[in-house]
Protein backbone atom coordinates (compact mmCIF):
# COMPACT_ATOMS: atom_id res chain seq x y z
CA UNK A 1 0.00 0.00 0.00
CA UNK A 2 2.85 2.41 0.88
CA UNK A 3 4.60 1.81 -2.42
CA UNK A 4 1.38 1.88 -4.43
CA UNK A 5 0.41 5.23 -2.93
CA UNK A 6 3.82 6.93 -2.93
CA UNK A 7 5.76 5.21 -5.70
CA UNK A 8 5.18 8.11 -8.09
CA UNK A 9 6.07 10.92 -5.69
CA UNK A 10 9.56 10.94 -7.22
CA UNK A 11 8.96 10.84 -10.96
CA UNK A 12 8.81 7.22 -12.21
CA UNK A 13 11.24 6.25 -9.43
CA UNK A 14 9.45 3.91 -6.97
CA UNK A 15 12.83 2.88 -5.51
CA UNK A 16 12.79 6.09 -3.45
CA UNK A 17 9.59 5.17 -1.63
CA UNK A 18 10.71 1.56 -1.34
CA UNK A 19 13.92 2.50 0.47
CA UNK A 20 12.17 5.10 2.63
CA UNK A 21 9.61 2.61 3.89
CA UNK A 22 9.58 2.20 7.66
CA UNK A 23 7.29 -0.37 9.25
CA UNK A 24 6.91 1.94 12.25
CA UNK A 25 5.46 4.66 10.04
CA UNK A 26 6.07 8.41 10.13
CA UNK A 27 4.55 10.96 12.48
CA UNK A 28 4.21 13.69 9.84
CA UNK A 29 4.44 14.41 6.13
CA UNK A 30 7.53 16.49 6.87
CA UNK A 31 9.26 13.51 8.48
CA UNK A 32 8.38 11.26 5.53
CA UNK A 33 9.64 13.86 3.05
CA UNK A 34 12.91 14.20 4.95
CA UNK A 35 13.36 10.42 4.82
CA UNK A 36 12.70 10.34 1.07
CA UNK A 37 15.10 13.24 0.52
CA UNK A 38 17.76 11.35 2.46
CA UNK A 39 17.28 8.32 0.19
CA UNK A 40 17.83 10.42 -2.93
CA UNK A 41 20.71 12.44 -1.52
CA UNK A 42 22.55 9.26 -0.49
CA UNK A 43 21.92 7.51 -3.81
CA UNK A 44 24.68 6.91 -6.34
CA UNK A 45 25.36 9.46 -9.07
CA UNK A 46 24.00 7.00 -11.63
CA UNK A 47 20.73 6.68 -9.67
CA UNK A 48 20.41 10.44 -9.33
CA UNK A 49 20.92 10.94 -13.07
CA UNK A 50 18.36 8.23 -13.82
CA UNK A 51 15.88 10.04 -11.56
CA UNK A 52 16.48 13.36 -13.31
CA UNK A 53 16.18 11.78 -16.76
CA UNK A 54 12.80 10.30 -15.79
CA UNK A 55 11.36 13.83 -15.82
CA UNK A 56 9.68 15.08 -19.00
CA UNK A 57 10.67 18.26 -20.79
CA UNK A 58 8.72 21.31 -19.71
CA UNK A 59 6.24 22.19 -22.46
CA UNK A 60 8.01 19.73 -24.72
CA UNK A 61 7.29 16.96 -27.19
CA UNK A 62 6.34 14.40 -24.53
CA UNK A 63 3.55 16.71 -23.38
CA UNK A 64 2.18 16.94 -26.91
CA UNK A 65 2.25 13.16 -27.26
CA UNK A 66 0.66 12.69 -23.85
CA UNK A 67 3.66 10.68 -22.64
CA UNK A 68 3.76 11.98 -19.07
CA UNK A 69 2.68 10.76 -15.66
CA UNK A 70 -0.63 12.10 -14.38
CA UNK A 71 1.25 14.15 -11.79
CA UNK A 72 3.41 15.86 -14.43
CA UNK A 73 0.39 16.51 -16.64
CA UNK A 74 -1.40 18.25 -13.76
CA UNK A 75 1.65 20.33 -12.78
CA UNK A 76 2.45 21.50 -16.29
CA UNK A 77 -1.18 22.28 -17.05
CA UNK A 78 -1.48 24.36 -13.86
CA UNK A 79 1.56 26.38 -14.94
CA UNK A 80 -0.02 27.11 -18.32
CA UNK A 81 2.30 24.79 -20.24
CA UNK A 82 -0.61 22.84 -21.67
CA UNK A 83 -1.76 25.82 -23.75
CA UNK A 84 1.40 27.24 -25.32
CA UNK A 85 1.27 29.31 -28.49
CA UNK A 86 3.34 28.05 -31.41
CA UNK A 87 5.94 30.72 -30.69
CA UNK A 88 6.14 29.68 -27.04
CA UNK A 89 6.29 26.00 -27.97
CA UNK A 90 9.18 26.65 -30.36
CA UNK A 91 11.03 28.57 -27.65
CA UNK A 92 10.55 25.82 -25.08
CA UNK A 93 11.64 23.12 -27.53
CA UNK A 94 14.79 25.07 -28.44
CA UNK A 95 15.67 25.64 -24.78
CA UNK A 96 14.96 22.00 -23.89
CA UNK A 97 17.24 20.78 -26.70
CA UNK A 98 20.07 23.18 -25.77
CA UNK A 99 19.83 22.32 -22.09
CA UNK A 100 19.83 18.54 -22.58
CA UNK A 101 22.69 18.71 -25.05
CA UNK A 102 24.76 20.67 -22.52
CA UNK A 103 23.87 18.83 -19.29
CA UNK A 104 22.63 15.41 -20.49
CA UNK A 105 19.50 15.59 -18.32
CA UNK A 106 16.31 17.67 -18.68
CA UNK A 107 15.69 21.09 -17.19
CA UNK A 108 13.69 20.58 -13.99
CA UNK A 109 11.67 23.19 -12.13
CA UNK A 110 8.81 22.84 -9.63
CA UNK A 111 6.31 24.58 -11.90
CA UNK A 112 3.04 23.98 -10.04
CA UNK A 113 2.92 27.52 -8.63
CA UNK A 114 5.01 29.21 -11.33
CA UNK A 115 4.03 31.33 -14.35
CA UNK A 116 5.29 30.85 -17.89
CA UNK A 117 7.33 34.05 -17.50
CA UNK A 118 9.02 32.74 -14.36
CA UNK A 119 9.74 29.37 -16.00
CA UNK A 120 11.29 30.92 -19.10
CA UNK A 121 13.36 33.34 -17.02
CA UNK A 122 14.72 30.48 -14.92
CA UNK A 123 15.38 28.43 -18.07
CA UNK A 124 17.35 31.23 -19.74
CA UNK A 125 19.37 31.91 -16.58
CA UNK A 126 20.17 28.33 -15.68
CA UNK A 127 21.15 27.23 -19.17
CA UNK A 128 24.30 29.36 -18.72
CA UNK A 129 25.23 27.52 -15.50
CA UNK A 130 27.69 24.63 -15.12
CA UNK A 131 27.14 20.90 -14.68
CA UNK A 132 27.78 20.67 -10.94
CA UNK A 133 25.51 23.60 -10.08
CA UNK A 134 22.70 22.36 -12.31
CA UNK A 135 22.84 18.82 -10.94
CA UNK A 136 22.40 20.24 -7.45
CA UNK A 137 19.65 22.65 -8.55
CA UNK A 138 17.69 19.96 -10.37
CA UNK A 139 17.79 17.65 -7.35
CA UNK A 140 16.59 20.55 -5.18
CA UNK A 141 13.68 21.11 -7.59
CA UNK A 142 12.90 17.37 -7.64
CA UNK A 143 12.57 17.45 -3.84
CA UNK A 144 10.17 20.42 -4.08
CA UNK A 145 8.06 18.59 -6.64
CA UNK A 146 7.98 15.50 -4.42
CA UNK A 147 6.92 17.50 -1.38
CA UNK A 148 3.96 19.04 -3.21
CA UNK A 149 2.92 15.61 -4.43
CA UNK A 150 3.08 14.26 -0.88
CA UNK A 151 0.72 17.02 0.26
CA UNK A 152 -1.75 15.83 -2.40
CA UNK A 153 -1.58 12.23 -1.25
CA UNK A 154 -1.31 12.33 2.55
CA UNK A 155 -3.20 14.26 5.20
CA UNK A 156 -0.83 16.45 7.18
CA UNK A 157 -0.53 16.38 10.97
CA UNK A 158 -2.72 19.16 12.50
CA UNK A 159 0.20 20.84 14.27
CA UNK A 160 0.75 24.00 12.20
CA UNK A 161 -0.78 27.39 12.88
CA UNK A 162 -0.85 31.02 11.74
CA UNK A 163 -0.28 34.08 13.95
CA UNK A 164 0.23 37.80 13.47
CA UNK A 165 1.40 40.82 15.48
CA UNK A 166 0.87 44.47 14.54
CA UNK A 167 3.24 47.21 15.69
CA UNK A 168 2.42 50.89 15.30
CA UNK A 169 5.79 52.41 14.36
CA UNK A 170 4.39 55.98 14.25
CA UNK A 171 3.57 55.93 17.95
CA UNK A 172 5.97 53.22 19.09
CA UNK A 173 3.25 50.99 20.53
CA UNK A 174 1.45 47.71 19.81
CA UNK A 175 -1.46 48.37 17.44
CA UNK A 176 -4.33 47.47 19.77
CA UNK A 177 -7.86 47.43 18.37
CA UNK A 178 -6.95 47.03 14.69
CA UNK A 179 -9.50 45.21 12.52
CA UNK A 180 -8.01 42.38 10.43
CA UNK A 181 -9.57 40.06 7.86
CA UNK A 182 -8.12 36.75 6.64
CA UNK A 183 -8.92 35.74 3.05
CA UNK A 184 -8.27 32.53 1.13
CA UNK A 185 -7.10 33.43 -2.37
CA UNK A 186 -8.23 30.31 -4.26
CA UNK A 187 -11.92 31.12 -3.85
CA UNK A 188 -11.69 34.75 -2.66
CA UNK A 189 -13.40 33.83 0.62
CA UNK A 190 -13.09 35.82 3.83
CA UNK A 191 -12.37 33.10 6.38
CA UNK A 192 -12.18 35.08 9.61
CA UNK A 193 -12.22 38.56 11.13
CA UNK A 194 -10.26 39.71 14.16
CA UNK A 195 -9.54 42.65 16.44
CA UNK A 196 -6.03 42.87 17.86
CA UNK A 197 -5.65 42.77 21.63
CA UNK A 198 -3.71 45.16 23.88
CA UNK A 199 -0.43 43.61 22.75
CA UNK A 200 -1.26 44.02 19.05
CA UNK A 201 -1.74 40.27 18.72
CA UNK A 202 -4.70 37.91 18.32
CA UNK A 203 -6.04 36.03 21.32
CA UNK A 204 -5.58 32.74 19.48
CA UNK A 205 -4.07 31.59 16.15
CA UNK A 206 -5.71 32.95 13.02
CA UNK A 207 -5.71 29.42 11.61
CA UNK A 208 -4.79 26.11 13.22
CA UNK A 209 -5.52 22.40 13.18
CA UNK A 210 -7.45 21.03 10.22
CA UNK A 211 -8.23 24.57 9.00
CA UNK A 212 -4.55 25.26 8.43
CA UNK A 213 -3.91 24.03 4.89
CA UNK A 214 -1.32 24.77 2.22
CA UNK A 215 -2.27 27.49 -0.24
CA UNK A 216 -2.29 31.25 -0.74
CA UNK A 217 -3.88 33.59 1.79
CA UNK A 218 -4.17 37.32 2.44
CA UNK A 219 -4.28 39.22 5.71
CA UNK A 220 -6.01 42.58 5.28
CA UNK A 221 -4.98 45.09 7.94
CA UNK A 222 -7.33 48.08 8.28
CA UNK A 223 -4.63 50.57 9.22
CA UNK A 224 -6.46 53.71 8.04
CA UNK A 225 -9.34 53.39 10.48
CA UNK A 226 -6.92 52.36 13.24
CA UNK A 227 -4.85 55.56 12.95
CA UNK A 228 -7.97 57.68 12.55
CA UNK A 229 -9.47 56.25 15.76
CA UNK A 230 -6.19 56.80 17.59
CA UNK A 231 -6.03 60.46 16.51
CA UNK A 232 -2.73 60.05 14.67
CA UNK A 233 -2.49 62.76 11.94
CA UNK A 234 -3.31 61.27 8.52
CA UNK A 235 -4.23 62.68 5.13
CA UNK A 236 -7.93 63.41 4.37
CA UNK A 237 -7.71 60.51 1.95
CA UNK A 238 -5.48 58.05 3.84
CA UNK A 239 -2.29 57.13 2.05
CA UNK A 240 -2.63 53.65 3.55
CA UNK A 241 -6.16 52.46 4.21
CA UNK A 242 -6.23 48.67 4.00
CA UNK A 243 -2.83 46.96 3.81
CA UNK A 244 -3.07 43.51 2.15
CA UNK A 245 -0.30 41.02 2.84
CA UNK A 246 -0.56 38.05 0.49
CA UNK A 247 1.47 35.00 1.48
CA UNK A 248 1.73 31.28 0.89
CA UNK A 249 1.49 28.40 3.33
CA UNK A 250 3.85 25.73 2.02
CA UNK A 251 4.15 23.46 5.05
CA UNK A 252 0.91 23.12 7.07
CA UNK A 253 2.87 21.36 9.80
CA UNK A 254 4.83 24.54 10.63
CA UNK A 255 4.19 27.79 12.49
CA UNK A 256 3.77 30.79 10.18
CA UNK A 257 3.99 34.21 11.80
CA UNK A 258 3.06 37.15 9.56
CA UNK A 259 3.62 40.43 11.44
CA UNK A 260 2.96 43.97 10.28
CA UNK A 261 4.98 47.06 11.19
CA UNK A 262 3.10 50.13 10.05
CA UNK A 263 2.65 53.89 10.16
CA UNK A 264 0.18 56.03 8.19
CA UNK A 265 2.82 56.20 5.44
CA UNK A 266 4.71 52.92 5.37
CA UNK A 267 4.60 49.24 6.27
CA UNK A 268 6.78 46.14 6.27
CA UNK A 269 6.45 42.44 7.00
CA UNK A 270 8.49 39.23 7.10
CA UNK A 271 8.14 35.50 7.71
CA UNK A 272 8.47 35.02 11.44
CA UNK A 273 8.18 31.92 13.58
Amino acid sequence: LFLRCLGGVYESSPWVAERAYDSNGYTSVTALWEAMKKVVNSATLEEKLKLLRAHPDLGGKAALRGEMTEESKFEQKRAGLGSLSQEELNKFNALNDRYKKKFEFPFILAVRNASKRAILSAFERRIESDQKIELSECLYQVHKIAYLRLLDKIETSPIGFLTTHVLDTANGIPAAGMFIELKRISDNTILKQFITNADGRLDKPALSGSEFKSGSYELQFHVGEYFAALGTPIAPTPFLDVVPIRFGIDNPESHYHVPLLCSPWSFSTYRGS
